[in-house]
């Protein structure tokens, strides 16, 4: 069976992180550690977290061996199999982080993606991100419900969209001035295969706008998972009379 890990932000200012090890792998956690604004502390230290960069592989399973004794969790530089937590790689829009990782399996991949995604995403995301932020009101007052909302920002958002996060010339000014509510609709999917990377652009696009999803009992997990995890789940053999207010789908195979 495969294990997944659950991808967590943590907020480290101010907060002990032990660090074991010398050399360039413990000074890039070092690093990692002091842009997060950790406090750094050896193994007298007390702490909740450690990373263990020692290279010495005997030297390394006994403080690994210690430090679980304390109930300490741990990342262990080059062995995934001792970690209880990944340090993933960033692109950094602040406030905006995305974190890849692969599960300590291959550092290389993530450092690989990081550096297209870098490439690909504005450095004006988090300018974004703060505005809209700080129109939250303003976005309220005029999407009440918060269906339309969503719906609303969704299309917003989606590719040439006024708030387009790919592009560096979003404005969520001049989205609230001109954009209006969408009206409620059903939209019927019909799948061609069960596989959710068979689903075209606009598909993915409207599961993660949908607020509920009527659909046949043997559309797959898969597929339904694509859609937002809020979003109601209605099996049924064929479209309702009256869907509700929103935007709701219809999945058939």
């Amino acid at each position: 069976m495969t294990l997944y890990s659950l991808p967590l932000f943590v907020r480290l200012a101010g907060r002990n992180v032990m660090l074991l090890g010398e050399g360039e792998p413990a000074d890039a956690k070092r690093r990692l550690l002091e842009r997060a604004g950790a406090v750094i502390v050896g193994e007298e230290g007390q702490a909740a977290l450690a990373i263990v960069a020692i290279e010495d592989e005997a030297l390394a399973q006994a403080a690994i061996t210690r430090l679980r004794a304390r109930g300490v969790l741990i990342n262990a530089v080059d062995r995934p199999a001792a970690c209880d937590f990944t340090l993933p790689a960033i692109v950094d829009r602040d406030p905006v982080l995305i974190a890849i990782g692969t599960g300590g399996v291959s550092a290389g991949l993530a450092a690989a993606l990081r550096q297209r995604l870098e490439t690909l995403l504005p450095a004006e995301l988090g300018t974004l991100a703060r505005d809209l932020f700080a129109a939250r009101a303003a976005i309220r007052e005029r999407y009440p419900e918060g269906s339309d909302r969503r719906r609303a920002l969704g299309a917003a958002m989606g590719q040439g969209g006024a708030l387009d996060p790919f592009s560096d010339a979003a404005s969520v000014k001049r989205w609230l001035g001109r954009s209006d509510a969408r009206t409620s609709a059903l939209v019927k999917i019909t799948l061609v295969s069960q596989d959710p990377d068979d689903l075209t652009l606009r598909q993915a696009r409207l599961l993660g706008q949908a607020d509920r999803l009527y659909h046949r009992a043997d559309v797959p997990a898969a597929i339904l998972d694509r859609a937002r995890a809020d979003a109601l789940r209605i099996v049924c053999d064929a479209p309702p009379a009256d869907p509700g207010s929103g935007l709701s789908i219809f999945l058939a195979r």
